[in-house]
């Protein structure tokens, strides 16, 4: 990954992919953290970024899993299946697609700086 926001886009990419394997929101974030800490670290980028885009994709798209520990309660609380609301959830859609973009784009993307404070 030559580019931060290829970076970004394959740790977003992980976390939806860990949540439909694993089925559980947890493991979609720290397996994906650990896989990706090295590489951030690479290219100089704050942790925060690399928690954030965490959060943004493995925690925003847990509950549009039927099967993942939050869809399976979201559907037993309120008898719906997550496939049924996927197409209102614009905030679980629309967050994983921002932190790609701001990958790309630069915007929010911390640097580590070289010099101690």
């Amino acid at each position: 990954m030559k580019r931060t926001g290829s970076l970004v886009a394959t740790t977003v990419f992980s976390c939806i992919g860990m949540n439909i394997i694993a089925a559980d929101q947890y493991i979609a974030i720290v397996v994906p953290g650990r896989m990706f800490k090295s590489a951030y670290d690479a290219k100089k980028l704050h942790p925060k970024n690399l928690s954030r885009i965490l959060e943004n994709s493995g925690t925003m798209t847990s509950p549009l899993i039927p099967w993942n520990s939050c869809g399976a309660f979201m559907g037993a609380t309120l008898g719906v299946n997550p496939l049924a609301y996927l197409p209102y959830a614009f905030l679980n859609l629309l967050v994983p697609l921002v932190s790609i973009f701001y990958g790309y784009t630069g915007i929010t993307m911390e640097k580590v700086s070289d010099s101690p404070e």
